[in-house]
């Protein structure tokens, strides 16, 4: 179960290094959502609020101050520091966070477990898994609306669909061997996967295109 996990993780890592290396390499934000990164800083900050404190172990404050740093980076370059401001489709990237947020809070204040350290880190914590589920809707509606499906892109989404799918299993294991398993996990992960599923079909169909055209280049 710690292997699935860890793959999890550093398909999540891998999403995160393919962006930041579209960003520098191209020097360019162009297709990139800055609605779903603040979304995700918003996920990441809520989750992880944790560390100021418990402390769970190295890998585990790592991997937590790499998420908020690297997001909150991402969003500080395409909102202050050019030319990722520059080249930031504002004009295309309209979607109303707040029809997100809203549902999402009232949804953590319904529907929540048990607290495990506090009521309010427990409402936090199941806030980030609800918002996670639905972070990902500004960027599809972006890259819907321009069709800028660039290789970089692509598999920066990729990643990020997989990490999340990667991380159900995790979770059937996790409930097949102990018996137990947290429903508001499952059931964001779930919502989350399925959001991916039009955009997998088309990344596979992209990639096994390319690998007929490089296959008849080199015949």
């Amino acid at each position: 179960m710690a292997l699935i996990r860890m793959f999890g993780d550093l398909l999540h890592l891998g999403a995160i290094f393919i962006l930041l290396s579209k960003m520098l390499r191209q020097r360019s934000a162009a297709g990139i959502s800055l609605k779903s990164m603040q979304l995700f800083a918003i996920v990441f900050c809520t989750r992880y609020i944790d560390l100021l404190f418990k402390y769970v172990g190295l890998y585990n404050s790592v991997m937590k101050i790499f998420f908020i740093a690297s997001t909150v980076h991402i969003c500080y370059l395409m909102k202050f520091r050019s030319p990722w401001k520059a080249t930031y489709d504002r004009e295309n990237d309209t979607f109303r966070i707040r029809y997100l947020i809203v549902p999402c809070v009232v949804l953590a204040l319904l529907f929540h477990s048990t607290p495990r350290i506090n009521v309010v880190v427990e409402l936090l914590w199941t806030f980030s898994q609800y918002l996670e589920s639905v972070a990902i809707l500004p960027q599809i509606f972006l890259l819907e609306y321009t069709d800028r499906y660039d290789a970089l892109t692509s598999h920066y989404l990729f990643c990020l669909g997989a990490y999340r799918v990667v991380y159900m299993l995790h979770w059937l294991i996790l409930y097949y061997v102990r018996d137990r398993v947290m429903w508001v996990s499952v059931i964001s992960g779930l919502v989350q996967s399925l959001l991916y599923v039009d955009f997998f079909y088309h990344y596979v169909t992209q990639v096994v295109r390319r690998a007929k055209q490089r296959y008849e280049l080199a015949k």
